[in-house]
């Protein structure tokens, strides 16, 4: 009888797995965010982008632990999804918890690749703990907009 309990309790556990695994952003799904940024941004412009992207209730840049980012290639943030206090300061030399210059990173990616990923560490808007953080970044013109996931 304990094994099968054993065995029960095991099962039960691992059912649980694919729906903690959902809580957490894919990286499809910042890729996709991303894209849906930018097609908002070629459509309404930066204003109404920039809005929307800082507004916590929208949706479409807002799900889970995923949020969208906007720099200029110099790294002054232009908008961001959880940390509107970041908005208008040039944060180039900003280092993650490791001392890694992420910002310059992903300047530098955008600059000679177009887009990709920079990993760094980042406080999860979520569980508010430090954890490794992969983003993806596109350049779209002189700007650059990104999201990332937490791993």
């Amino acid at each position: 009888m304990k094994a099968f309990l054993g065995g029960l309790a095991l099962m039960l556990g691992a059912l649980t797995l694919p729906a903690h695994a959902a809580d957490k952003a894919t990286p499809n799904e910042a890729v996709a965010m991303v894209k849906k940024a930018i097609a908002m941004l070629k459509t309404d412009g930066k204003d109404k982008t920039f809005a929307a992207i800082g507004d916590p209730a929208n949706k479409d840049f807002h799900d889970r632990d995923l949020y969208v980012y906007v720099y200029d290639l110099n790294g002054l943030s232009l908008a961001h999804g959880t940390n509107p206090k970041m908005v208008g300061k040039t944060v180039l030399d900003m280092r993650d918890v490791e001392g890694k210059p992420m910002i310059q990173e992903m300047v530098k990616l955008v600059k000679e690749k177009g887009s990709g990923w920079v990993d760094y560490k980042f406080p999860n808007p979520v569980t508010k703990a430090v954890e490794a953080k992969s983003g993806y970044v596109e350049r779209v013109g002189d700007i650059f907009i990104g999201s990332g996931v937490y791993k």
